[in-house]
């Protein structure tokens, strides 16, 4: 059995869980429907009424929003309550459109903080620890999601943000950290720092909380080998909360979906069409508590599958696979969907770190591509030709993605490193707007 945060809610039977996901369902629909004209609106159209939906079992009949939604009706146009019952916002960073708002009461930034406080304390966290959250502070939902969860569960919280790694360093060895949150890409950054300064012997961390950005399992096992810690995964948006709206246990085979607040659904992103436990589809997510910002049947546009197998920690809610990548941010590159988790595959499979750029741009109709990676400083000293290196790799993308990409090796060090989430695609080709 694993440690619990609020025990009678994270081992709530089924049975119950469902029973309560059904009475906050039919309430947050009414809610809603009552107090933002857009999903009026919306349900109208659909010719559903708040009456129609008494339970789980008739949320398929609620229409679908979408990000394209959210920004069509920024600022305020999805309200749930006066502008003076708001404390806060968050926002997304605005880089692939225009920005999405999201508003919190306190009361909303209470259920957010208890979430992420349940992911803590799931990675062993307990009031003796000392929390180190470097993830961005301000308008992005990691540093402030963390804190707050840090502070619910009476950590030590050392509020970091992102960037200055010496700094990080220096309180990390002086206040023994023993409990980090950030990007697993700025995760792997302080574990490279941490090796070169010699500090490995000075460092007390145990477990880290890893998330907004996709990672693979080949890195989880790199980060876990260089700072010597468990890696766990959190999942969340900032259309929902932040992070928090799932975690994993110690089992790290899934993310617990935190079932009381977040209804979750898998869908065929083409049709709709919702699809059953196992299959991989878009996952969708149905907010039964929040009320500044109230989301229901939230296109996330993130690939996975659901599972309700019984897990050894003891927690009943559902758990999503890590995201195998994403609806739209996918990649199509001579006709072939490629996800860049599996380019990253193939690069720590060789010993390569997870420091890679993918470059895509057309040449007249064609596309091509381009994988950067930077040698590790073992390979540079090797006396291994680059011609060797080079055609290894693209010998084995072009079994795992099926088409042949252009590779270029690089020394160490050569790739700009990330303070916050990495930069690993250059689409030169702006297919999309």
């Amino acid at each position: 059995m694993g440690n619990y945060y609020q025990p009678e809610i994270e081992t709530m039977s089924v049975e119950e869980l469902q029973k309560l996901q059904s009475e906050r369902l039919a309430a947050q629909v009414k809610f809603v429907y009552d107090n933002v004209e857009f999903y009026k609106n919306r349900m109208d159209e659909a010719g559903v009424k708040p009456e129609d939906i008494k339970g789980i079992e008739d949320l398929h009949k609620l229409p679908f929003i979408t990000k394209d939604d959210l920004r069509d009706q920024y600022p305020y146009g999805l309200l749930g309550v006066p502008l003076s019952d708001c404390v806060r916002i968050q926002s997304t960073s605005g880089t692939t459109g225009r920005r999405v708002v999201a508003f919190y009461t306190q009361e909303d930034i209470d259920v957010w903080e208890e979430c992420c406080a349940r992911a803590i304390v799931a990675a062993g966290g307990t009031k003796d620890d000392v929390c180190h959250v470097c993830y961005g502070y301000g308008l992005f939902t990691g540093g402030p999601g963390l804190n707050g969860g840090s502070h619910r569960v009476g950590c030590l919280t050392l509020p970091m943000s992102s960037g200055n790694t010496e700094r990080q360093l220096q309180f990390m060895t002086d206040l023994g950290s023993t409990i980090i949150c950030c990007t697993p890409s700025y995760a792997a950054n302080l574990g490279e720092a941490i090796v070169e300064r010699g500090l490995k012997d000075q460092i007390k961390l145990k477990a880290g909380i890893f998330g907004a950005e996709p990672w693979t399992e080949e890195m989880r096992h790199n980060i876990e080998e260089t700072l010597g810690i468990k890696a766990y995964d959190i999942y969340g948006l900032t259309e929902i909360s932040g992070p928090g709206v799932s975690f994993e246990c110690e089992e790290q085979a899934g993310m617990h979906i935190q079932e009381d607040h977040f209804i979750p659904e898998i869908i065929n992103p083409d049709t709709g069409e919702v699809l059953p436990e196992g299959e991989v589809g878009e996952l969708v997510f149905t907010c039964i508590t929040k009320k500044a910002f109230p989301l229901l049947r939230y296109r996330t546009r993130d690939l996975c599958y659901l599972t309700r197998k019984p897990c050894s920690c003891g927690r009943t809610h559902i758990r999503m696979h890590k995201p195998t990548g994403r609806s739209d941010d996918m990649l199509i590159i001579k006709g072939v969907n490629v996800f860049p988790s599996q380019i990253e595959t193939v690069l720590l499979n060789l010993g390569y770190q997870a420091n890679y750029q993918i470059v895509v741009d057309r040449v007249g109709n064609s596309d091509v591509c381009e994988v950067q990676v930077e040698m590790t400083p073992a390979m540079a000293i090797s006396g291994m030709p680059i011609e060797l290196r080079k055609k290894e790799i693209v010998k084995d993308l072009k079994s795992m993605l099926g088409i042949r990409v252009d590779v270029k090796i690089l020394e160490p060090k050569s790739i700009v490193r990330s303070e916050g989430k990495a930069v690993r695609v250059i689409d030169k080709r702006h297919l999309y707007k």
